[in-house]
């Protein structure tokens, strides 16, 4: 099939496209062209910034293509711009969306019936990725525009171009640091292996009875924060020295009444005499929570909370394509690992301050 990768140089995208190209498809990339990449040679390579609309008119306006997969669609105009060029000229849109759009549930698996999340709390990139699935779906339902919406979660892989996620913890293994976890390390996630991704986006392509639909795209496992502790030491050959942080200190670090900082730890609340309520800085809240995800890897801590799971179910993508994941968890990590340990020094510089600042705290109660 001639196919379309919107994207295509990182993570996802370079693994769809290598993907593509095993199962012999005629391949078409565009993207901005700042990002090396070792894409095959068979690969048209296209150079234009989605943004500029007149541009990719000049690139796209004549062309069609059996699929088009949009790896890279992130506000509204991104899409609306897909469908004018696309409509009645594509025999299939995959739109890839993220978990970041699903609203917090006590209810697991999530779904893809289940509520999204257009609150306050949402930030600009889930509740975009949301504002483009209602365009997509608008288009599909005026015009039958066959779109396809796919859900990912944190994904696990090669090339992971986000670093704070599995690297991190490589990195304070290999260093031989204290291993924080939250709580009693009993909350529940869930990771995707980046080749499966590619394998089942491959495997989507031209499925009509997938139009108009939303499908969560994930790893058959989860695991508890402490279990990812466990299984990736374990690969690594070495010993977590776990500790575990109580569960009310997580409280006050999450909701920022205690700012972590390098070398101190102070209370921030302070009371609105006008109002006769205590606030926190929620700037302060707010950075927190994302460097307390990265902890263990949690997904959008803007919507759920440090001790809530997050779970989703790829049942549905089984049963209308007959997909399902080659590889578990733990050969999730032993694959991404092993590419880890091929690359240079300079990707293994964190920072830790935020870290010691706990373990400081943790060691003068």
């Amino acid at each position: 099939m001639k196919v379309l990768v919107l994207g295509g140089s990182q993570f996802n995208g370079l693994a769809l496209v290598h993907q593509l190209v095993r199962e012999g498809h005629d391949v078409t990339v565009l993207n901005r062209g700042r990002t090396e990449a070792t894409i095959p040679p068979t690969v048209r390579r296209l150079t234009g910034d989605r943004t500029d609309a007149s541009r990719m008119r000049a690139l796209l306006g004549s062309e069609g293509f059996d699929c088009i997969y949009d790896m890279c669609a992130y506000h509204p105009p991104d899409v609306e711009l897909m469908t004018d060029l696309f409509r009645g000229s594509t025999g299939h849109y995959v739109f890839i969306s993220s978990i970041a759009i699903y609203a917090p549930s006590q209810i697991m698996p999530i779904t893809e019936d289940f509520p999204v999340d257009r609150s306050p709390e949402q930030n600009e990139y889930g509740l975009h990725k949301i504002l483009c699935e209602d365009h997509l779906l608008a288009e599909h339902n005026a015009s039958g525009f066959p779109v396809t919406t796919v859900i990912l979660p944190m994904v696990i892989g090669p090339r992971n171009i986000l670093p704070d996620r599995e690297q991190r913890m490589f990195v304070r293994l290999q260093k031989g640091r204290p291993i924080l976890i939250p709580g009693d390390g009993t909350a529940l996630s869930q990771v995707g292996f980046v080749d499966d991704h590619a394998e089942a986006l491959c495997a989507l392509m031209g499925r009509s009875n997938t139009f108009g639909q939303r499908y969560n795209l994930t790893g058959s496992q989860f695991f508890s924060d402490e279990g990812y502790v466990d299984v990736i030491a374990d690969v690594m050959g070495t010993n977590a020295e776990k500790v575990f942080i109580p569960a009310d200190l997580m409280d006050q670090l999450w909701d920022g009444l205690i700012e972590a900082a390098p070398g101190r730890l102070r209370l921030t609340s302070h009371i609105d005499i006008r109002s006769g309520h205590a606030e926190s800085e929620n700037s302060i809240a707010r950075m927190q929570r994302w460097q307390l995800a990265m902890l263990i890897q949690k997904a959008q801590p803007n919507l759920h909370r440090w001790n809530q799971s997050l779970v989703l179910s790829a049942d549905k993508l089984a049963r209308d394509v007959g997909w399902r994941p080659r590889h578990n968890f733990r050969q999730s990590v032993e694959r991404t690992f092993e590419w880890f340990q091929q690359q240079p020094l300079d990707r293994t510089d964190f920072d830790f301050t935020f870290e010691d600042s706990v373990l400081d705290l943790l060691r003068q109660q």
